[in-house]
C-alpha cells in the first residue's frame, strides 16, 4: 500500500462528534416535558377515567420510539439521505392524500389530519416537516446559483410549498401551513436567493393569506378573541383568558410543581397546546425564562452548525439545520405567543415537552438529523486539520552543518471536502460563501 492510499484510510478512519450543547439542550427540554405532562395531565385523565399516570405512559412510551428514531438519524449518512431527494417530495404529497382514505384517515372534530395505526393515531404533517425540510435542503444544493440568479428556480420550491399549503388547508390545518410556508421562506433567504425578488412572492401573498385567515367564522373569532379574550371569557376566549389566569398566577417563583389550580379542569388542552401556561404557573417568571433559554440555545446552535457547515462547502448538511432550526424556533415561537396572548390561538404543540405522539417521535427524529450534521461537520473538520502540516521543516542556520535532506513528504490528499462545481448563475457572476439573501 503507497503513502498516499494509507493516508487516504486513515482520513476515513477519522470519526466526528455529536455537538454536547444540542444533546444537553434537547435532554434537558425532553426531561422537562416529562414532569410537565406528569403534572398537568393527571387531573384530565382522572377525568376520563383512564387513570392518572395515562398520559404520562403514552408521553414515555412515544419519547422512547422518538429516540430509537433519532439514533437511526444520527447514524445514517447524510450523502445516502440526499440521494432520495425525488422520492422525498413524492412522500410529502402520499402522506398529505392518506388522511382522505377510508378506513385509514380518522377524523376528529371535522379536521382530518390523522391516520389510525391501531395503537395511536399519527398526525401526517409532523413527518412531512421533517421530510420536506430534507427535500428543501437538497433543491437549494442543485440550484443553489439558479435560486439567486432566476424567477424559475427561486418559484419551484414557493410552487411546492404553496401545493402543500393547499392540502393542508383542506384539511384544514391553518397553523401547519402557515409554518410552512415560513419554513421554505426562511430556507431560500438562507440560501441565498436575491431578496428584492423574494419579497414580490411575500407581498402578493400575504392579503392572500389574509382573507384564508378571516374567511372561516370559528378563525375570525380567534382572533377577536385574541384582541381582547375577556370580552366573552366563557365563549371564544375561554382558552386564552384562562392560560393569561395561569400565567399570572406564577408570578416570579411559582405556586410551586403540580400545584396549579388552572389544570384542575379549567384551561383546555393543559398538556398539550398549553402546557406552557401551566410551567408559567407551577414554575414562573423564572421557570419561563428557562425553558426559552434552551430553546435559544437549542435553535442558536443549530443555525451556528449550520453556518459552519456552509463555510465548509458542506450544503446540504448546513441547509438541513438552518430548516429544522427555523422549524423548531417558529412552532416555540408560536406556542409560546399563543399561551401569553401575544398571539391567536393556534394548535402548534411545544417542542419535545407539549405532550401529543406525532409530534414528539418527529422532533426527535428531527434533533436526531441535527447530531448527524454536528458529528459530519466535526469529523471533516478533523480530516482538513489532518491534512494541514502542524510545523514547517526547520532551516539550517549559517553557523551549522547542513543536515541530511529530509525525506520527501507525501502530497496531500486534496479535496476531502467536496466542493460542487459553481453552476452558471446566468448574469456571470460569481457566489461568495456563506451564501444568505443578497441585493445584488
Amino acid at each position: 500500500m503507497n503513502d498516499l492510499s494509507r493516508q487516504a484510510t486513515r482520513l476515513e478512519a477519522i470519526g466526528g462528534r455529536y455537538d454536547p450543547w444540542l444533546c444537553c439542550a434537547a435532554l434537558a427540554l425532553g426531561a422537562l416535558g416529562v414532569v410537565m405532562v406528569a403534572s398537568a395531565s393527571i387531573a384530565i385523565a382522572e377525568n376520563l377515567g383512564a387513570g392518572p399516570f395515562h398520559y404520562l405512559v403514552r408521553h414515555v412510551m412515544f419519547i422512547a420510539i422518538g429516540a430509537v428514531l433519532a439514533v437511526l438519524a444520527m447514524r445514517t449518512e447524510l450523502k445516502l439521505v440526499e440521494k432520495y431527494n425525488q422520492q422525498l417530495l413524492l412522500c410529502c404529497f402520499v402522506l398529505l392524500l392518506l388522511p382522505w382514505l377510508p378506513g385509514l384517515g380518522v377524523s376528529v372534530n371535522g379536521a382530518r389530519r390523522w391516520i389510525n395505526l391501531g395503537i395511536s393515531r399519527f398526525q401526517v404533517v409532523e413527518a412531512v416537516k421533517v421530510i420536506y425540510i430534507v427535500w428543501l435542503a437538497s433543491y437549494l444544493v442543485r440550484f443553489r446559483d439558479e435560486v439567486n440568479a432566476t424567477w424559475p428556480a427561486m418559484l419551484k420550491p414557493l410552487g411546492v410549498a404553496v401545493l402543500l399549503v393547499g392540502m393542508l388547508l383542506a384539511q384544514p390545518d391553518f397553523g401547519s401551513a402557515t409554518l410552512l410556508l415560513g419554513i421554505t421562506a426562511g430556507m431560500l433567504v438562507l440560501g441565498g436567493v436575491n431578496l428584492p425578488r423574494m419579497s414580490l412572492p411575500i407581498v402578493l401573498g400575504l392579503p392572500l393569506l389574509v382573507v384564508i385567515a378571516v374567511i372561516e367564522p370559528y378563525r375570525m373569532r380567534r382572533i377577536t378573541s385574541f384582541m381582547d379574550p375577556w370580552q366573552d371569557q366563557l365563549g371564544a376566549g375561554y382558552q386564552l383568558s384562562n392560560a393569561l389566569m395561569a400565567v399570572g398566577r406564577g408570578e416570579w417563583f411559582g405556586v410551586g410543581l403540580g400545584a396549579s389550580v388552572q389544570k384542575l379542569n379549567y384551561l383546555p388542552e393543559a398538556h398539550t397546546d398549553f402546557i406552557f401556561s401551566v410551567i408559567a404557573e407551577e414554575l414562573g417568571f423564572i421557570g419561563v425564562c428557562g425553558v426559552i433559554g434552551l430553546y435559544m440555545l437549542l435553535v442558536g446552535r443549530a443555525l451556528y452548525i449550520g453556518m459552519k457547515c456552509v463555510e465548509m462547502r458542506r450544503h446540504f448538511a448546513g441547509y438541513i439545520a438552518f430548516g429544522v432550526a427555523l422549524w423548531l424556533g417558529m412552532q416555540s415561537f408560536v406556542s409560546i405567543g399563543v399561551n401569553l396572548g401575544l398571539l391567536p390561538t393556534k394548535g402548534l404543540t411545544l417542542p419535545l415537552i407539549s405532550s401529543g405522539g406525532s409530534s414528539v417521535m418527529m422532533t426527535c427524529a428531527a434533533i436526531g438529523l441535527l447530531l448527524r450534521v454536528s458529528y459530519e461537520l466535526e469529523r471533516a473538520e478533523r480530516q482538513v486539520a489532518r491534512l494541514r502540516p502542524d510545523a514547517v521543516a526547520p532551516v539550517a542556520e549559517p553557523d551549522e552543518p547542513a543536515s541530511a535532506p529530509a525525506a520527501p513528504r507525501p502530497a496531500p490528499v486534496r479535496n476531502v471536502v467536496a466542493k460542487t462545481p459553481a453552476k452558471s448563475p446566468g448574469r456571470g457572476t460569481s457566489r461568495v460563501e456563506p451564501t444568505f439573501g443578497g441585493f445584488a
